[in-house]
């Protein structure tokens, strides 16, 4: 009998709980939520948190601040994100280094997989092939020609170890059969103005990012390196047909909640922002910054997630790519 009234007891505590949690869920939210991006501002995550961010504070109510915590290739604002409570007030949006980082250092204090709650496949970019007006190539087969000729000589800025723009040029490498020298920045932003500066001689940087220097003149563009051309720079081919066949790399953004968000929180944001990224005038404004629409389900990301952690795990151990 004792053990009865003990587990009836339980039972209604657990009710009881599970009650409230639905309650509370029911005003989400109370106050400003804070979406942590893991790179510095001016990148393309930073861009698509900020896009996303305005959209979500009107239809929501609150304020949604964008937070930039960088360091380490996005580890550092992607561990705090992880353990941060789960009740909706603290988001992630992050891109491929969620996912290479737990290949690329020795040691993560999260599980891209089961640390997080997916909410939405956000937007996919290709990254656009830029060199400083000075570099003596004006075309991917001029490029490959003159990296054969100088081996190790030239280099190409990247946004951190593991970054988008580090796999595209390993990628690069790797097909082109050359050794163009990796040199890591803080942040897309960064390397685009070490770019700029002549510091570095190439980068492969984010459509977002680089088309507008690309348009004022401080930066050439060879090739962009998605299947077909840009809307953005309509008249600059891909890669594969610049010169190097095969060759295709498009990156991702995507929005994550800590583990054990509770799920109708996690409905109410992918309905926000599946809304947002589809209504006209913000499909357009993506659009003109070089990202595709894609707006995905939970489970949609889920499963892109794990086809990664197969997909680009595979590409960092055949490279032998280490960021520490």
């Amino acid at each position: 009998m004792n053990k009865l009234v003990l587990l009836g007891a339980v039972w209604v505590a657990a009710l009881s709980a599970a009650e409230h949690g639905w309650a509370q869920t029911d005003n989400y939210p109370m106050r400003p939520i804070r979406i942590i991006s893991p790179f510095p501002p001016g990148g393309s995550v930073d861009l698509v948190g900020r896009l996303l961010g305005a959209r979500l504070s009107e239809m929501l109510g609150q304020q949604v601040i964008v937070d930039n915590r960088t360091g380490a290739s996005g580890t550092i604002g992607t561990e705090l994100a992880a353990r941060a409570a789960p009740d909706g007030y603290t988001l992630l949006v992050n891109t491929l280094p969620l996912v290479t980082n737990m290949f690329l250092f020795s040691r993560i204090s999260y599980d891209v997989v089961n640390d997080f709650a997916p909410i939405s496949l956000l937007t996919s970019s290709a990254n656009v092939v830029v060199v400083h007006p000075s570099l003596p190539a004006r075309s991917v087969r001029e490029l490959l020609h003159l990296a054969r000729s100088k081996p190790g000589a030239l280099n190409y800025a990247t946004a951190g170890a593991g970054s988008n723009p580090h796999l595209a040029g390993e990628l690069f490498n790797h097909l082109g059969k050359v050794n163009i020298v990796a040199v890591h920045f803080k942040g897309g932003g960064p390397a685009l103005i070490a770019t700029m500066s002549g510091e570095v001689g190439i980068a492969f940087g984010n459509m977002a990012e680089a088309s507008n220097h690309v348009k004022n003149g401080r930066l050439r563009a060879l090739a962009v390196t998605g299947t077909k051309r840009s809307v953005t720079l309509p008249d600059v081919p891909t890669v594969a047909e610049a010169g190097l066949p095969g060759y295709e790399f498009v990156g991702w953004t995507a929005m994550l909640a800590p583990r054990n968000t509770p799920r109708p929180v996690i409905a109410l944001l992918n309905d926000r922002i599946v809304k947002i990224l589809r209504s006209p005038d913000q499909a357009q404004r993506f659009t003109e910054r070089g990202f595709d629409v894609i707006a995905s389900s939970p489970e949609e990301l889920g499963a892109h997630l794990k086809s990664e952690v197969t997909r680009l795990g595979r590409v960092i151990k055949e490279r032998g790519m280490k960021a520490d």
